[in-house]
């Protein structure tokens, strides 16, 4: 076994101790907190919109160079700009007025999902002192306010008064729900073999190891599970049943328009960043690093790389798996989807923890 040796050159705990001791010293206590909150919120807003921008036109060039096209490459070098002009033009554009709708849910819903989205993305860690929020029962908040989103989902597709959206906001909570469950047993599966829900002390335990490489079978099952039922919790493809263009035009968010529009489009990218960053976060060792017993040498290069380097490297390689996906395979039938999940997912999710537990309380792991 390695021993935990990792130090990482730049340690975030003193940066932000030293932000919260300048704000105490200068401001009442209830001042410095409330400053604190609104610093962390604008951080987490502009990661969140800086991300989601980088993502589209990552998807935009991983989607032509499946289709042996060149995607963007108009607007900036490499068309780098085009999401930039794509966001501008969004904020711009006009919230066209429906009749004969829900108009209060029908406006609540956008805010409902990108909440949800927000919520979750403050729990992931960045790097070592980059936790927004780390509690005790972190991964149980985390499955809890993503799971808000399907609310905002439902309560879209409805105020509509669209069959249409109806249609998808229907089919979009038979799927999410679903999956849900898949998720949450292989979150549950690492949980068990971590021994903790704490999400910055499930990151400290991958010190000597990826708990993808030290939880024998077990890990990799729920690895690939997680993926799969990931994929479908995003609503992209091959599980965009929801959204399936060719049968409901835009499924849940058909009727909507401008910025209102924009959230959904957001909130896409950004559980996918979420779903990759809880994967990184349970299985690739977070921020930790990759070392090798006996090496050193490359021990010592791998910890030179800050810590949110890593954290974003292993997302950046879980959300390219994500969309080889999506621009590999056919769209499932419903059918064919739910089967999927309760039929095979949810048996084999269920032995694998089973086994999880055999092989903790059996003390077989490295």
């Amino acid at each position: 076994m390695l021993l935990n040796t990792y130090t990482d050159s730049i340690d975030f705990n003193a940066v932000t101790g030293w932000v919260h001791d300048t704000l105490n010293a200068w401001l009442p206590s209830w001042g410095a907190t409330l400053v604190e909150c609104v610093l962390i919120g604008l951080c987490l807003l502009l990661l969140y919109a800086v991300i989601a921008l980088a993502l589209i036109y990552v998807e935009r060039k991983v989607c032509a160079f499946f289709q042996c096209r060149l995607g963007p490459n108009r607007v900036g070098p490499y068309g780098t700009v085009q999401s930039v002009a794509d966001m501008i033009k969004m904020l711009i554009k006009e919230l066209i007025p429906i009749d004969h709708i829900d108009r209060f849910l029908f406006n609540l819903a956008p805010f409902v999902v990108i909440i949800s989205s927000v919520l979750a993305f403050g729990c992931l860690p960045f790097g070592k002192g980059l936790e927004v929020l780390d509690f005790n029962v972190g991964i149980f908040f985390l499955m809890a306010v993503s799971s808000i989103g399907i609310v905002g989902i439902l309560l879209a597709g409805w105020s509509s008064n669209n069959k249409y959206s109806l249609i998808g906001a229907m089919r979009s909570g038979a799927q999410m729900i679903s999956y849900e469950l898949s998720i949450g047993l292989a979150i549950m599966t690492m949980v068990v073999f971590a021994g903790t829900m704490q999400i910055s002390e499930i990151v400290e335990r991958q010190a000597d190891g990826w708990f993808l490489f030290t939880g024998h079978v077990p890990a990799i099952i729920a690895f690939v599970i997680y993926l799969v039922a990931g994929t479908a919790e995003t609503n992209r493809g091959p599980f965009d049943l929801p959204e399936a263009d060719s049968e409901l035009t835009a499924g849940y968010h058909t009727e909507y328009s401008g910025m209102h529009f924009g959230f959904f489009y957001l909130a896409e990218y950004l559980n996918l960043f979420i779903v990759a960053g809880v994967a990184t976060t349970l299985f690739l060792g977070g921020w930790m690093p990759l070392h090798i017993a006996g090496w050193d040498s490359f021990n010592a290069v791998m910890d030179f790389l800050p810590s949110p380097v890593w954290f974003f490297l292993k997302v950046a390689v879980v959300i390219f798996i994500i969309m080889w996906f999506k621009w590999t395979f056919p769209r499932l039938r419903i059918d064919q989807l739910l089967r999927l999940e309760w039929k095979y997912l949810v048996p084999i999710n269920l032995l694998n923890l089973l086994l999880m537990v055999v092989i903790v309380v059996s003390g077989f792991h490295f």
